[in-house]
């Protein structure tokens, strides 16, 4: 060994030496937040499913995963007279005894009564019981926090490494819990803290360490040969993360889409429209290298674009009309509108929804705070539209997976407790909302940050100043994530509004750098569309190969996505040639042009359209279940409007038009593509055997109907 290896092996030996604990020496005293809670948590003595639910068990409460280590001292050595800590006789404390299954327990056995922990629950009794800390967590290390394995089975030891405010740090791996989000995937030893992945492909480990929790990611690529895409076609940096990642994975990706299949799908993905047959035979006869590019760049300048990205806002924003009240959602529904065609930065949109005020019947933002009429709901919204985390989860406690505090959440909620709602919007400087836990009023909050002053006049102010900074790691994020699923089909983080450490990103580089080209690029929704459409990952064909056919989340192939109620029902109209009727709305409005969620309309109903009492953002439902095709079998959506009365396809066959031509037309019309060489056969010889014009007739319908109900039209693929 030379001298520099045996340097650096003296200096690891001396920093593992350093790692020390104080349950590792008897002498030293017992720290009741940092030695006790973590025992707790790691026998789940505090998990939901025993003493740390709602209402606790068999008479004992301890907060969930020791989010509140001062409650849990009170009721472990004060409440029922101190019964659970004995000072003369520790070895008779319950707080030993139960676990220890000396007296009956529910639980049963939670550890050997000559074992470590309980020994270390022995001292700290013996030491007094206090409830002491010397020192706060800081943060906590996880090794490694990505491994890369050549093969099956190959054992990974984990390791924790707690750090404090002090400067001190110890080994805790014995007391950090690591569990698998599939357990089936990856086995975990408990006892030796060691890890084997089962299956190939991308798994998460989550350690969790007192209020820390950790995400660890596993990879054993698919294939155990090596993957080139180094001559993959790229356009910009999306392309690089993504073959990146696909590479680390073995997995190769689909090839391009071609032409007809893109126009349809960015004319959708865009414009919430088909493209005609026209468009679509013009860019099939472009030969322009860049056509793609220039498409979208039109694309994003149209009309179209505009109507549909206000509609996504407006299920974003969940724009609904109040109880009597139409003025409101009208003027909000406009000046969101104007923000999408001036493609007005999308920080300052928040800026003016937060700071709103004013009457709702001419100030659009000031609608922004009848959404949600109580400050709890409007402090969920927020956290969830702003931040993409679900704050909600701190309502009764500690989040259990998130660093959100329930001082987070009230603290959030006390700042628009200071909004007045109603018809005129304005400051309500008594405002309050009461903290379960002390049942005092809560104090406003930053959530994460810090409290805000003493009857602070300008909460929001602050809110906004904090959640538009530059800085701050949740507000781009959140939106270029929404915007990536999209276009894409699935965020790079999913659920979307459920951004924590414990549900990474599947591509976090590429996160980041969307998030930083967002900001660079003015907060343009604009922008970031186009890129993503410009992107030869966003122009992969639907088609998956043999290799990457299980590939749900890393972009090896398109997605197929089933189109939303709005835009179907306009699609169905656009090849039928019969608009639907909506409500009193003049005929030819379009669905996606709708400002009322709940206008009548039985299509949209049956199509499954979003009322937006609730987050739209859930998967669009494909058109599928029992009413669905019933009526798509049998109703008026298509039934009644196939052959109406200046229908498409009256028209044609009134012109006489062959019914090949006929067929050619809808193929386009509906799939922006001609029959393929196998389709023409099948229709052909499905005409053959039609011997009369009423034959004919009952054909041309039967094959339209069928057009409209196949995955090809309802999907945008």
């Amino acid at each position: 060994m030379d001298m520099r290896t045996l340097l650096q092996s003296l200096a690891l030996l001396i920093a593992v030496a350093s790692l020390g604990s104080a349950e590792d020496s008897p002498g030293n005293a017992v720290d009741f937040r940092n030695d006790l809670i973590p025992l707790f948590t790691k026998h789940g003595c505090n998990a939901g499913t025993c003493h740390g639910a709602a209402i606790g068990r068999g008479g004992f409460k301890l907060s969930l995963y020791g989010g509140d280590p001062q409650s849990d001292f009170e009721a472990i050595a004060r409440q029922i007279n101190g019964r659970r800590v004995n000072l003369v006789n520790p070895d008779e404390s319950l707080i030993f005894l139960k676990p220890a299954e000396h007296v009956e327990h529910g639980g049963g056995a939670v550890f050997d009564d000559e074992g470590h922990s309980a020994q270390l629950l022995i001292n700290w009794i013996k030491q007094g019981a206090a409830n002491e800390s010397l020192r706060d967590l800081s943060s906590v290390e996880i090794t490694p926090k990505k491994h890369i394995a050549k093969s099956l089975g190959e054992p990974v030891a984990l390791r924790a490494v707690a750090r404090y405010s002090d400067g001190t740090s110890r080994d805790v791996t014995q007391w950090t819990i690591f569990s698998a989000e599939d357990p089936a995937a990856v086995e975990i030893d408990p006892e030796s803290a060691t890890s084997k992945v089962l299956r190939r492909g991308r798994h998460i480990v989550v350690a969790r360490y007192l209020s820390k929790v950790v995400p660890i990611e596993f990879v054993v690529p698919l294939t155990d040969a090596n993957i080139d895409l180094s001559n993959e076609p790229r356009n910009n940096f999306i392309d690089d993360k993504i073959l990146e990642s696909l590479a680390t994975l073995g997995m190769t990706p689909s090839p391009a889409g071609d032409d007809s299949t893109y126009i349809r799908r960015v004319y959708l993905d865009l414009t919430g429209r088909l493209p005609s047959a026209v468009r679509v035979n013009e860019f099939l006869d472009d030969d322009r290298q860049n056509k793609r590019k220039v498409l979208v760049d039109a694309l994003l300048q149209a009309e179209e674009f505009n109507e549909y990205w206000t509609l996504q806002l407006a299920k974003l924003l969940r724009i609904r009309p109040q109880e009597g009240d139409t003025q409101g959602v009208l003027t909000y529904h406009k000046w969101v509108a104007d923000q999408i065609k001036n493609d007005v930065s999308y920080k300052q949109l928040a800026r003016a929804l937060i700071m709103a005020t004013g009457d709702t019947h001419k100030s659009g933002p000031a609608n922004f705070y009848r959404t949600d009429t109580r400050q709890r709901e409007q402090a969920e919204f927020v956290s969830e539209l702003f931040m993409g985390s679900r704050l909600r989860c701190a309502n009764c406690h500690n989040h259990p997976l998130d660093r959100w505090t329930q001082d987070d959440y009230h603290g959030l909620a006390a700042i628009f407790a200071k909004v007045e709602r109603g018809r005129v919007v304005g400051d309500k400087p008594s405002g309050q909302t009461i903290h379960p836990r002390t049942l005092e009023p809560a104090i406003e909050r930053i959530p994460g940050e810090q409290f805000l002053a003493e009857n602070a006049a300008d909460g929001r102010r602050q809110l906004a100043d904090w959640l538009t900074d530059t800085s701050n790691p949740y507000f781009a994020k959140a939106i270029v994530n929404r915007l990536w699923k999209r276009m894409m089909g699935r965020g790079l983080v999913e659920p979307v509004d459920d951004f924590r450490d414990t549900n990474p990103a599947t591509h976090p580089d590429l996160l980041d750098k969307l998030a930083e080209d967002f900001e660079a690029n003015g907060y343009s929704l604009r922008h970031t569309l186009g890129l993503i459409a410009s992107s030869t990952t966003y122009a992969r064909s639907a088609d998956a190969t043999t290799e990457n056919k299980d590939d749900d989340r890393f972009y090896s192939h398109a997605s197929r996505r089933p189109l939303e109620a709005e835009v179907l029902s306009d699609a169905i109209s656009d090849v039928l040639g019969i608009p639907a009727k909506y409500g009193s709305e003049p005929i030819g409005t379009r669905a996606v042009m709708l400002v009322n969620p709940k206008t009548p309309s039985p299509a949209l109903a049956i199509l499954g359209r979003c009322g937006r009492e609730e987050s739209c953002e859930t998967t669009p439902g494909v058109v599928g279940g029992l009413p669905q095709k019933l009526h798509l079998f049998n109703g008026d959506l298509l039934n009644a409007r196939i052959a109406g009365e200046g229908s498409r396809l009256s028209q044609m066959v009134s012109s006489s038009k062959r019914p090949m031509e006929i067929v050619d037309v809808f193929y386009m019309t509906a799939l922006n593509r001609l029959p393929s060489s196998s389709e023409r056969e099948h229709w052909r010889g499905q005409l053959a055997e039609s011997k009369s014009n009423e034959d004919q007739q009952a054909f041309l319908e039967d094959f339209v109907w069928g057009l409209m109900t196949c995955e090809e039209f309802v999907t945008n693929h």
